[in-house]
């Protein structure tokens, strides 16, 4: 660290540096506080959407139980054939935003295969769907926490390093240059007194 000047310019200089971290502050710790709201509610909807996956996928094997048949080969029935992501700005984040999903159906003999598959197929790409978009949603949470822990360290910065180390400095070159300022009038004083017995004595 540079060591501290004690003179009038450098006061100046501190001086504006405080009031420059101390009008930051507030509207960094509105973001921080902003991007915590954005967390909390980007982890509801995802554990939301990994809920409503789960609750469907249940639904389903209660729903359709000839599912455990093996002879009925239900394997790459359903698969995602492309993936559009999008881009959100929450508070100078970006976020990814899943804008549209396609999902592609292999082809199957509908004679060949039983009635309930087509309702499988349905259950399968909603089910696809919902996963897709809770992994979506998952970076989302994971990259608001990663800009809390940024701006929770800056906001640490400014209030417990910056602004105190500021005031600190501003009181020191006070006292130095109140003292500087004491010791300049005593001095003149005893020059004075020492003038004047001068003159006496003369």
């Amino acid at each position: 660290m540079a060591r501290l000047s004690l003179s009038k310019s450098s006061l100046g200089r501190e001086q504006r540096q405080l009031k420059a971290f101390e009008r930051f502050l507030p509207s960094l710790d509105l973001k921080r506080r902003q991007l915590m709201a954005e967390r909390a509610k980007a982890r509801r909807r995802r554990e939301e959407t990994q809920r409503e996956a789960e609750r469907r996928t249940r639904e389903i094997g209660e729903r359709l139980p000839m599912l455990a048949n093996q002879e009925i080969e239900l394997v790459n029935l359903v698969s995602i054939s492309e993936i559009h992501l999008g881009e959100e700005n929450i508070v100078g984040t970006r976020l990814p935003i899943l804008d549209r999903l396609e999902v592609s159906v292999a082809d199957y003999a509908l004679m060949s295969k039983p009635h309930w598959v087509d309702a499988v197929v349905e259950a399968m790409r909603s089910i696809l769907e919902l996963r897709i978009r809770a992994q979506v949603e998952m970076q989302r949470v994971e990259q608001l926490e990663a800009a809390v822990r940024v701006v929770t360290q800056r906001v640490n910065l400014f209030d417990k390093v910056l602004i105190p180390r500021a005031r600190k400095n501003i009181k020191r070159i006070r006292i130095y240059l109140s003292d500087v300022e004491r010791s300049a009038v005593v001095t003149s004083k005893i020059a004075k007194s020492k003038r004047a017995r001068a003159e006496e004595t003369a």
